[in-house]
Formats: structure tokens, sequence, C-alpha cells
């Protein structure tokens, strides 16, 4: 397997001011052809600092792929720093330029041509890949036989170069392995306590197929990598596996085959023609986020509210003033009261509820930071549950809620046999 290097470049990804999303991204394209991304480094843009450690990156890997550095600024250095490295100068590149005039005449820009004269300055032995989405170009060179190719670091413009330019480069220039995952959800089973008692399956695994363990909040997914050259061959080899896995954790497993909670979800929904739809209150529409976030939730999902102030979940869902005086608007009845009420004004199958407190200040109940009630209403089947989540920072909190609805939501449905 061939191994790559990843250098994001940027003094704002060190500060903590800029996510640094595009490795994920662009490890995730190259496992699917076959590289091991080995390393990840995160520079400052110094010229020096990029060559010593395109140097230590190329002394490990067989490809290496940066990210940023590549505007018309002056602290952009990325290109410079490659020309010092690789011996060789930057000559301005006529295509690039035509490129670019017409990126910028078609968003109206022209004036702007000056500004950005520069980013048609391409290495002279270099390979360009035009960017349609901005006006830094990636560029390639290969030495000694190994590939080093430089990004721009703007996230909706490396994701086109990757996917449509440089995956399938790399595709038609090296032959490489197949590799096949697949995935298997548990849940309710501690990580320690499932790696013992899978153990002795995971040791007679074959060489070529892999094992990782990749907890979020709790639930485990086991990803079981392939390798070889044959693809069909290997979804036989790890349907056999998974046969041998399951009797040994199945009433654990709540999907083998969605990565997501979301997907699994989806998965779900449509097979069995359930709709859903959403009540939240502390978890501020992260609930009808999640659920909406793949393709093909309009089959399912109706619709969702966000009562946040208590007064709205009298209002529009019907919830009592006198419930909530009795009981708080932090507790078990107000949930439950909740998405009786939104699966009533939506009409759906399943409704969703959550009341609680996302901190650091309590509600006007000085309800404890952190408690959270969540009903799960499945036609005419109804479940309370509360959570205490302390330690967890206001958005921790709010993901962590919402993927555990769906994942108790999950489990109802194939436990309950709805």
């Amino acid at each position: 397997m061939k191994k790559a290097v990843l250098i994001t470049i940027g003094d704002e990804i060190l500060s903590g001011n800029t996510i640094d999303t595009n490795s994920n991204f662009i490890a995730t394209q190259l496992k699917n052809i076959g590289f091991k991304v080995v390393q990840i480094f995160t520079i400052s843009d110094e010229i020096e600092t990029i060559k010593k450690t395109l140097k230590s990156a190329f002394e490990i890997g067989d490809l290496v792929i940066t990210t940023g550095g590549l505007g018309p600024t002056k602290d952009d250095k990325t290109k410079k720093a490659f020309a010092e490295f690789f011996n060789d100068t930057l000559v301005s590149d006529a295509e690039t330029l035509e490129h670019l005039r017409q990126l910028l005449i078609k968003r109206n820009r022209e004036h702007l041509f000056d500004i950005n004269l520069l980013q048609a300055d391409i290495l002279s032995k270099s390979k360009v890949f035009q960017n349609h989405n901005g006006t830094a170009p990636s560029l390639m060179v290969e030495e000694n036989g190994k590939i080093a190719i430089c990004l721009p670091g703007v996230p909706y413009e490396v994701k086109p170069l990757i996917k449509n330019q440089i995956i399938p480069f790399l595709q038609e220039k090296f032959e490489q392995n197949f590799i096949v995952s697949r995935i298997i959800s548990v849940v309710n089973f501690p990580e320690s306590l499932l790696s013992e008692t899978i153990e002795s399956w995971e040791l007679a695994l074959p060489e070529n197929i892999s094992l990782s363990y990749l907890p979020i909040a709790n639930r485990v997914k086991l990803r079981l990598t392939a390798l070889g050259k044959n693809e069909e061959i290997l979804n036989q080899e790890l349907d056999g596996e998974i046969s041998k896995l399951r009797p040994l954790i199945q009433n654990h497993i709540i999907s083998e085959s969605g990565d997501s909670i979301e997907e699994i979800l989806r998965d779900l929904l449509i097979s069995k023609k359930l709709t859903i739809s959403t009540a939240e209150s502390c978890t501020g529409g992260e609930l009808s986020r999640l659920i909406t976030s793949v393709s093909g939730s309009s089959y399912y999902f109706l619709g969702g509210i966000c009562t946040y102030q208590t007064q709205k979940k009298t209002e529009i869902l019907g919830v009592s003033e006198k419930l909530v005086q009795e009981k708080t608007v932090v507790s078990e009845e107000v949930a439950q009261a909740m998405s009786l009420g939104g699966q009533k004004l939506f009409k759906t199958d399943i409704s969703l509820s959550t009341t609680g407190v996302a901190g650091p200040n309590s509600d006007e109940f000085e309800s404890e930071v952190g408690t959270v009630f969540y009903s799960i209403r499945v036609q005419n089947f109804e479940k309370t549950f509360k959570l205490y989540l302390p330690h967890l920072e206001r958005k921790d909190f709010m993901n962590f809620v919402s993927m555990k609805v769906l994942q108790d939501l999950i489990e109802i449905l194939i436990r309950e046999k709805i």
C-alpha cells in the first residue's frame, strides 16, 4: 500500500481560528483508492518550515499533499517554498493566466486580475490542476518516483480538485489494491468489554483484513477493512468474517451498513415507511439538523419545531401550564407532553422531544445544568429517557443528546419490532 503524508499550512489553523477539515476529507478519499495516510503535519506559513516539513514527509511517504498558502498575498509562501525545495523556478503559465482571467470575468471581478497575476506563476516542471472554484491552481511535482501536490486551503476549492482531478489522476498513475470497508454499529457494549468478547475472533482475522474501534457517543463502530486485488473476493471474505462475529454480539448490533447514525435511521425509516417529526428545546434544532443532513430525508421527515421558551411549549405543543408548574419544564412529564404535541402537530408516526438545561446557566426553575429528558413516541408506543451530562460544554451537550436520541429510536424500532 502506498503511503501518503498531508501537510496543512497556515497560522490560522495553528491559532485555532480555523478548523482543518481538509485533512479528514483528503485522507478518506485517498484511503478509498489504496493510499494510507501515515502522518499529518500542521505548520506555519514560513518558507523554511515548509521546506523542512517537505523533507520529513518525503522520508516516510510516496505522496505528499499540502493545503494552504497559495493565495495572492505576501503571507502565502507555499509555491516559493516548493520552488526552492525542488530547485525549480516559477514561470508565468499562459493557460493558467487565461483560466484566471475567464474565472474573474465570469464572477464580474475582472478588476482584480492584476492583484491575482502571481497566481498564474507555476513551477516550470509542474503539472497544473486548474481550480474551477478559486483563483489558486493546484500544482503537482514528481521527483524520484515520488509525488508532491499543493492545493489551496479553502475547503470548497479543495473538495472538487481532489474528487474530480487528483483522485482520477492518482488512480490512473498507480495500480492500487482495492480497499473494501464495512461498519458494524454496536450499542450498549463498553469498548473494553467488547474488545474482550471478540478478541479470539479478531486475532483470527486474515492478514489482509484489519479491525478498528471507533467510539462515538455511547456507540462503537467496528470498521472492517479488507485489502486485495479482487473486489468481489474481498466482499465475500468480509461477509464470512461478519457471519462469524454476529453470534458473539448479536443483541448489541443496530446496523451492519450505515456509517453515521443518521444514515442508519434513514434506511430504517424508509424500509418501514415511517414518518418523523421533532419537538425540541435544549437541543436547539440539532435533532432536526442531524435527521435532514442525509439525502432522502424528505421522504420521512415532515417537520420540526424548537419551542425554546416555556410559553411556546404551551402555545404550540399544548403542554399544560399546570403540568409545567407542578413538574417543572425539565421533567419526564413535560417531555412526554411535548412529543405528543409534536406528533399531533405534524401528524407523524414518530415524534421526538427534548427538554433540559444545556448550560452554563440554569432555567427559571433552577434545574440542574446537564439534565435532560427526552421522549420517543412511535405511533402508540412511548418511552422517556433521562441523561445527566454536567461535564459537557453547551455545543457538545446538544450534539451528544441528539445522537443519543436517534440511537435510542433505532434500538426501539429494531427491538420492539415496530
